[in-house]
């Protein structure tokens, strides 16, 4: 009442209550006693309470605000906050330029601007969920993999639930020769080279699989395997391996077939270290 101008006492509500809400928003807004210093106790007072008022909802506006525009992008969020710790690492370890480089382009090949728990986010799925999804982001691998196209959608899917996606750089050795074998990978997106002894090389590419031998024979790496572009492999464990075709032992003979063709090719049976083996593989593979 004592902010009233007295030119305004005759006019109308509409411009009285018009008035009236300026002088509060400026208060409230603008953090301060705004156009005009109140005038006697009741006006300073009721101004002391606005500018308080004002002050609480723009923090709360500001709060509110700020949260709203992280969620919107948490994934990416997550992301910049884990990669801010790589850097950091890299820095106290002071990494060379060419190593953080390939770090980086790693992180953003691997993860492109985006970070989830997928782990996590699946395991508070139930299984028909969690299958259904595997199921529609491993689409294409199956889609390009005659092997899967071709088999049971049962055993396609206990495959599927159990590999694990991970990505390779160009001039990666994802296969080294001797060394013992653990898993076997395949082919969403890249080219890969299988290299011998005997200088030859193989080129693997989308839909395609390779360390399966290994697995079946139980012996050690009878090749090497390089990235030539960037890759997106699913690799499949040996535990893993073994416990899927216990359940479906046709898929295994699919498998020793694939394999005995390519032992053929890289010329293993004068190798005398698998020789044993690989015929073990082959007898098998004719029961």
């Amino acid at each position: 009442a004592g902010c009233a101008v007295p030119p305004l006492q005759n006019d109308s509500w509409g411009k009285q209550y018009s008035h009236a809400l300026f002088k509060a928003m400026s208060h409230m807004l603008c953090i301060g006693y705004g156009q005009q210093a109140p005038e006697g106790m009741t006006d300073v007072w009721l101004t002391m309470l606005s500018m308080i008022v004002g002050a609480t909802c723009y923090a709360m506006f500001i709060g509110h605000a700020t949260a709203l525009i992280q969620s919107l992008d948490s994934s990416r969020r997550q992301y910049q906050e884990k990669y801010k710790q790589v850097e950091q690492y890299m820095s106290f370890h002071k990494l060379p330029g060419d190593t953080r480089q390939r770090i980086h382009e790693y992180y953003e090949h691997r993860y492109q601007g985006k970070m989830f728990d997928e782990e996590n986010i699946l395991g508070e799925l139930s299984e028909p969920l969690k299958e259904e999804i595997i199921n529609f982001n491993c689409r294409n691998l199956v889609a390009n993999m005659p092997l899967f196209a071709n088999a049971d959608p049962n055993f396609v899917t206990a495959m599927l639930t159990k590999l694990r996606f991970e990505v390779f750089q160009p001039g990666d050795f994802i296969i080294r020769e001797g060394t013992v074998g653990k898993k076997m990978y395949f082919i969403q997106h890249g080219v890969v080279s299988i290299l011998t002894k005997g200088n030859k090389e193989t080129k693997l590419s989308d839909g395609s699989y390779f360390g399966e031998i290994c697995l079946l024979t139980r012996g050690r790496r009878t090749a090497s395997v390089r990235a030539d572009t960037y890759c997106r492999l699913y690799s499949l464990s040996v535990d893993n391996f073994n416990e899927v075709l216990e359940e479906y032992p046709m898929m295994r003979r699919a498998f020793e077939t694939v394999a005995m063709d390519r032992l053929d090719r890289i010329g293993e049976d004068r190798c005398p270290v698998h020789q044993q083996d690989t015929t073990r593989a082959r007898r098998g593979a004719g029961r």
